[in-house]
């Protein structure tokens, strides 16, 4: 059981890999039997694979067939991506309030997945899916532009060395990328704890052009936003959490298919 895969997909080609920057590491971790468990019954019907490249494509960057979201669901419902769920706490606990709302999780920690699985069967879930790869990769080649009424990026890695600044998730490229997948009126939101990572996701996301803030500059926690047990101990311990939540611009298409209300005193989602 120690190199089962559960029919997920190396978080990277090397092809890809050797051309640009990775913003995560791929931990091993250790899989609780648990997780193991889910990872064996529940993954075939909750983890997407990411597809291989089409046949005879000669371009790794080649698009794919796109998410489909109504295939994988059964409905038209809103559309949220959550990139890098961690263990998956929040993702669980949103979707759980939030049962008329779909949700596509990117993550490539292996017992991750496994304990978002368990999450999903002890609330009956039925509103998740999974894609077990780099989320660079799957918004470049599985998520329709205009597709997404809202995206989660919540405590991304930091690199808080500055030589690792460059692996940094939020770059102007890959906010560029995320937010042609934004339907108009869809929002972003962003969530860190560490402050020069803070200052450099409001630099990054005010001077993409199609989005614009929702507040004058972080906006206090959403309370559709669940506070972690991590989360928990740091503000325990003084440590500060900066959120920040922008919007798509209007373009084309006035409004949006769905609203999403995300103000700070906002607990549900309004369509």
């Amino acid at each position: 059981m120690k190199n089962a895969s559960y029919g997920l997909q190396p978080a990277l080609s090397t092809k890809i890999q050797i051309r640009r920057v990775r913003s995560f590491v791929t931990r091993a971790g250790r899989l609780s039997n648990a997780q193991r468990r889910a990872l064996e019954t529940l993954a075939p019907r909750f983890v997407t694979p990411f597809h291989p490249e089409p046949h005879g494509a000669k371009s790794a960057s080649a698009r794919l067939a796109p998410f489909d979201w109504r295939a994988h669901f059964g409905r038209e419902a809103p559309r949220v991506l959550e990139i890098g769920f961690g263990m998956g706490e929040t993702t669980a606990e949103i979707a759980r309030r939030w049962p008329h709302v779909d949700f596509l999780g990117i993550e490539v920690h292996t017992p991750g997945i496994g304990a978002l699985l368990q999450r999903i069967d002890a609330h009956a879930l039925n509103n998740i899916r999974i894609i077990a790869h780099d989320a660079v990769q799957v918004i470049e080649q599985m998520i329709e532009d205009g597709s997404l009424d809202g995206a989660h990026i919540f405590f991304p890695d930091p690199w808080p060395k500055a030589r690792h600044h460059k692996r940094r998730l939020i770059q102007p490229a890959f906010v560029a990328r995320l937010a042609a997948r934004l339907a108009p009126g869809a929002y972003l939101h962003c969530a860190t704890d560490w402050q020069d990572y803070a200052e450099h996701m409001l630099a990054v996301l005010s001077a993409q052009p199609s989005l614009e803030n929702t507040a004058p500059g972080y906006t206090p926690r959403p309370a559709y936003r669940p506070v972690t047990k991590f989360e928990a101990r740091g503000r325990q311990r003084g440590h500060g959490i900066w959120d920040l939540v922008f919007r798509k611009k209007p373009a084309g298409r006035l409004t949006p298919i769905y609203h999403i209300e995300c103000s700070p005193n906002q607990d549900s989602l309004r369509v």
